[in-house]
């Protein structure tokens, strides 16, 4: 069943969204060689909690820490600790709040220093499918044609898209229904109503489409060793569009 949320729990939901959003601009100002992935960690953590509210991650389902940090190969689900980030990585920081019981999730991907050609078009092209999926997104539209705006754009930039990840319903789970994937056939799908809340995320890669889960049981890695990168906004869909929850208005 998909949610649609009430006024009052938008409101707690818009508050989730902008502790995530800024804790990506204090991440990011963070970001340069030799700072560790365990630092940053702390600094979003510091910070959420300094808002009244918790991180999302840290232990859902043995989670062990606040944010995921996941650099170059890996795609999502990595663990913050001792690893330096050195010129030229790009690093996808996933970043979730929970506000007086609401949540609130955010992935961007970073480069770090100056990164390479092949990077920074991974980077552009991935944000900029993200953001072609939000532009469809207003009442009566059906999920799956934004699904399948996300994959064309992907792949007609020569970039393969992730299947086994899907973005999410969002509320007072952190995962809700429905799934969304981020390719498939126009027009089909639910029909969007005013009041659900939606974390649309693309995930890209630029070899092959497919990934595999490391020894940890939680870090997912391209199988081919590529680079790849993961955009994430959580949206709501309002009477006449949407609205970007995680998204700094500054």
């Amino acid at each position: 069943m998909i949610i649609c949320k009430s006024e009052q729990e938008l409101s707690f939901m818009r508050e989730a969204g902008r502790i995530v959003a800024e804790s990506h601009r204090l991440i990011n100002q963070a970001i340069e060689p030799g700072v560790t992935t365990g630092e940053l960690d702390k600094i979003a953590d510091r910070y959420i909690r300094s808002q009244g509210a918790v991180p999302s991650f840290k232990g859902y389902n043995g989670f062990p820490a606040s944010i995921c940090a996941s650099v170059n190969e890996q795609l999502v689900h990595g663990f913050p600790g001792k690893r330096k980030l050195m010129e030229g990585d790009i690093i996808t920081l996933d970043i979730g709040a929970e506000y007086r019981g609401y949540h609130g999730d955010s992935a961007w991907t970073y480069g770090v220093g100056s990164i390479s050609e092949e990077a920074q078009h991974l980077l552009d092209v991935t944000e900029g499918s993200l953001f072609a999926g939000l532009a469809l997104v207003k009442p009566d539209v059906r999920l799956f044609t934004i699904s399948h705006a996300i994959q064309k754009y992907i792949e007609e930039a020569g970039f393969s898209v992730v299947r086994e990840y899907v973005g999410h319903g969002i509320g007072a789970e952190l995962h809700e229904e429905p799934q969304i994937p981020n390719y498939g056939i126009a027009d089909r799908g639910p029909r969007l109503k005013p009041g659900m809340v939606l974390a649309i995320e693309p995930m890209v890669n630029v070899g092959s489409r497919y990934v595999r889960t490391l020894e940890d049981n939680w870090t997912v890695v391209t199988v081919d060793g590529s680079l790849c990168a993961h955009f994430e906004h959580t949206v709501a869909v309002t009477p006449d569009g949407m609205e970007i929850f995680t998204k700094l208005n500054a």
